[in-house]
């Protein structure tokens, strides 16, 4: 009667798998294999020898979990149990951050679940990250930079990949930023509680404008945003009259510094 001595799925090298992989069952007297008992599963095997037989895991396998396997001859013997192991597919559920600088990338942590086997993040067009999850509904990574990005969004997909498979991609999105420019600010000169209007580029969900004064102390302003190239802000109380500048802040990072004059 057949003996089976140990199940390696190919990918993985273990007794461990997905659907679609394929397992070779190591043993002895297995050359009259007609079936193998994938759970409550009967799959016909790929190739059949003496020592070796393979099969490919069914779709029809369990989400997750153990599996008893065994096969069964031409004549109706069976052979002994090993079990082999389902791996679940893994799924992300959102990021840490919801931007990052397209100059520079950064850090994100990726929540989900059945990451334990995780081998690399995928951000989109952007690049490949291995990892080595630690925690099963976690891993952090570093979010390459987007180098050749041209406009000044990039809405970038964010997957895991483990020896469960591919998480499905769309569900768990990043964007990348360009950071913003300041072409001119008009006019070049106010005192507390005056409008400027600053034009430049890339002035998308701008969260702070700063007035730097001549003495290197900083005030945030409370300003509109226009357009993308248009926002109006309000010089700031408390400043020290002279030359100084403004700059513009987006999740891509600090715009130049431009001048302005407090009087």
């Amino acid at each position: 009667m057949a003996t089976i001595t140990s199940l390696v799925d190919t990918t993985t090298g273990t007794n461990q798998g997905k659907p679609g992989d394929t397992v070779q069952i190591n043993g002895t007297a297995l050359s009259t294999t007609a079936r193998v008992n994938f759970g409550s599963a009967a799959v016909t095997p790929t190739t059949v020898t003496a020592t070796q037989v393979t099969f490919v895991i069914p779709n029809t396998a369990p989400c997750s979990g153990q599996v008893s396997i065994s096969v069964t001859s031409s004549t109706g013997a069976t052979s002994n149990t090993l079990p082999f192991f389902v791996i679940a597919t893994p799924t992300t559920t959102g990021l840490s951050v919801s931007c990052v600088s397209a100059a520079t990338g950064g850090a994100v942590t990726l929540f989900g679940t059945n990451f334990l086997t995780g081998t690399q993040v995928g951000v989109g067009t952007v690049g490949n990250v291995a990892v080595t999850p630690t925690q099963p509904s976690q891993v952090t990574f570093t979010a390459p930079a987007n180098t050749g990005q041209v406009g000044t969004v990039s809405t970038q997909p964010v997957t895991i990949t483990t020896s469960g498979g591919t998480s499905t991609s769309g569900t768990t999105l990043i964007d990348y930023y360009l950071s913003p420019a300041i072409t001119s600010v008009v006019p070049a000169t106010g005192t507390d509680g005056d409008q400027i209007t600053i034009n430049g580029t890339g002035f998308v969900n701008v969260d702070t404008v700063t007035f730097t004064d001549s003495a290197a102390a900083t005030a945030t302003a409370v300003f509109t945003p226009i357009s993308d190239t248009l926002l109006v802000a309000t010089v700031p109380a408390g400043l020290a009259t002279g030359a100084g500048t403004i700059t513009v802040h987006t999740c891509g990072g600090n715009s130049n510094a431009q001048a302005f004059t407090i009087t």
